[in-house]
């Protein structure tokens, strides 16, 4: 009886060390101008073993975009096609384009050990927990709506009635927090950086991810 608990035991660390091989799947989101940009841009230049997903999308290229860097650019036919054979992650047409995270690219960097990161909206981000339930979403928020206003009337680039509503957008997003496995109040940035690289650190060694 005491050689086959040991031999169970063994089993069980043999298997959880298995899963310390394969990566944690990041998805990040939050408010226009509660700064996940910053803090996506800061955390994989901290943690060097993090890979930026790049999404696939319809549109036609911007100036200095690179294909395979900024976007994987389709034609809107292919991409409707890999919607039908579940090749993505999570997808959304806005307007009259799409726009998706590729599951094989996924897939690939967290077989290999490597952690995967998402910035992507609410919509997306919760239909990759539907699929990917092993996925950490993080959301990030601003320290209150006043300050996040503060941030958009600093940058200058929009116009007062584009304010407003990014406003009252970033009011209704605030609802979908408890959507979310983590919440990080970005109040500093160098603070905000530290507990989003102690969430990825705490997520590779959580028991319950396969």
């Amino acid at each position: 009886m005491e050689r086959m608990e040991t031999n169970r035991g063994a089993e069980i660390l043999d298997s959880w060390l298995a899963r310390l091989n394969r990566g944690v799947l990041i998805v990040i989101s939050g408010p226009s101008g509660a700064g996940k940009g910053t803090l996506c841009r800061l955390l994989l230049e901290k943690e060097k073993d993090i890979k930026l997903s790049v999404s696939a999308t319809t549109r036609l290229p911007r100036a200095g975009e690179v294909e395979g860097t900024h976007y994987f650019f389709m034609k809107k036919a292919d991409f409707i096609q890999q919607i039908n054979e579940n090749a993505f992650l999570e997808w959304a047409q806005v307007y009259d384009n799409y726009y998706g995270t590729p599951r094989k690219q996924v897939e690939e960097f967290l077989s290999q050990g490597k952690n995967v990161l998402l910035e992507i909206d609410i919509q997306g981000a919760l239909q990759v927990k539907k699929h990917y339930q092993e996925a950490a979403l993080i959301f990030i928020a601003p320290p209150s709506l006043e300050e996040l206003a503060k941030r958009i009337y600093g940058r200058g680039t929009d116009s007062k009635e584009v304010i407003q509503k990014r406003l009252r957008l970033a009011s209704e997003e605030l609802e979908y927090i408890d959507k979310y496995d983590y919440c990080i109040i970005n109040d500093e940035v160098e603070r905000a950086t530290e507990r989003l690289q102690a969430i990825v650190a705490a997520e590779r060694s959580r028991i319950y991810r396969s």
